[in-house]
């Protein structure tokens, strides 16, 4: 057996109105002056109105403060922002109230509140990141984890291509996983974000690194987005579905320790240069690159198979393969997502860059089987 290690995060509350629960958690964190970190377009929603009714009440010494200028993939002088207003009000602490770019944003700006003059470039995860802000995270999408990852993604002042900044510092205090504040997401959101969690729960599981814990609970969330996802698309307020959701994207968050695959490395330019919806780019590239494994690897999605209902425990290898990703694709076209690339905006013309990119993405060295760079080249012309 290998040396590995296992870290599982943190305090979670589950359930319809756990949002309640969130002046009580500041108060026992020590937090009197939070600063929420949130995109504009959720200032006029149910659950923004949620968290302000159960936020610390205004008082001289206790109050609260709002940055909502996250931008849908977070730059770094955007994340700047908000630490720059972090600083100014003297904040205690952070919330993160939304989806994985508000989550990550609200991750990553701790490093620069810490260190106010650090380029994100310059960014060195082995450094002493102890002391950062405590921060809370409310997922208002079924689908990054980013509430229960140690990373957040923003891409760096003159990039062209994400960064991922990792330190266990980044862990949340705690996490409010909420359907109520889930039940408004339209459709077409709900399926990317979902899609999202179920490649996280997939990727992770086919990932060769040696963590059976995640192993498991990827397993289960695959089953509970088979099950949870279509639900939540067609009937928003169903609270169980919406909730289940909730639980697999944190599942899958918890899980993707083990790393990802290709089909983020694929996915993570599509969304920094053709502004693709990163839980679309994935839903639309993953069975090109689950039929790309498995014809390299035969037999490695017979469990993903089972965890999604399929009778193969019996069949070949290969049967149980083409079994799994005919569901899955199957699946992805019922939630709604377009066919190809092209349908959002992809052009051959940007397939060598998103290449270039992709084989500088480190997702695809814990792919099952070996990738090169014609490869993920190949892979971006199928999806096209």
């Amino acid at each position: 057996m290998e040396t590995s290690s296992f870290n599982f995060p943190t305090d979670t509350r589950v359930g319809p109105g756990v949002i309640a629960q969130l002046n009580e958690t500041l108060l026992a964190l020590g937090i009197h002056r939070p600063l929420v970190v949130t995109d504009a377009g959720l200032l006029a929603t149910d659950a923004y109105k949620k968290l302000v009714g159960a936020l610390l009440p205004g008082k001289p010494d206790r109050d609260w403060f709002l940055f909502s200028e996250v931008q849908p993939n977070p730059t770094e002088a955007n994340t700047r922002g908000a630490a720059r207003l972090a600083l100014d009000k003297r904040c205690d602490g952070i919330v993160g109230l939304g989806g994985g770019s508000a989550l990550d944003a609200a991750k990553v700006c701790r490093i620069l509140i810490k260190q106010p003059k650090l380029k994100l470039a310059d960014y060195d995860w082995e450094a002493d990141w102890s002391g950062l802000l405590p921060f809370i995270a409310i997922p208002t999408t079924a689908g990054t984890g980013s509430e229960v990852g140690r990373s957040g993604v923003v891409t760096p002042d003159g990039g062209d291509s994400k960064g991922m900044y990792f330190h266990p510092e980044l862990l949340a205090k705690c996490v409010f996983l909420d359907p109520e504040l889930t039940t408004g997401l339209p459709p077409g959101l709900t399926a990317a974000t979902g899609l999202d969690a179920l490649t996280h729960c997939i990727e992770s599981y086919t990932s060769p690194v040696f963590q059976p814990l995640c192993d498991g609970i990827a397993l289960e969330g695959i089953a509970l987005i088979i099950r949870a996802l279509p639900s939540a698309i067609v009937d928003g307020p169903d609270i169980d579905a919406r909730g289940h959701m909730l639980v697999a994207a944190a599942m899958g968050g918890v899980a993707f320790q083990k790393d990802l695959g290709a089909t983020h490395s694929l996915a993570h330019p599509l969304s920094a240069i053709c502004g693709v919806h990163h839980g679309t780019a994935n839903a639309i590239c993953l069975p090109h690159v689950m039929r790309f494994n498995a014809r390299r690897k035969p037999g490695v999605y017979r469990r993903i198979g089972i965890a999604c209902g399929l009778d193969v425990v019996s069949c070949s290898d290969a049967e149980a393969d083409q079994q799994t990703i005919h569901f899955i694709d199957d699946f992805i076209r019922r939630c709604g997502m377009p066919p190809s690339l092209e349908e959002v905006g992809v052009k051959e013309e940007h397939i060598e860059t998103l290449a270039n990119q992709a084989w500088l993405d480190p997702c695809h060295q814990t792919n099952p089987v070996p990738v090169k760079h014609e490869d993920l080249k190949e892979l971006f012309l199928k999806a096209l």
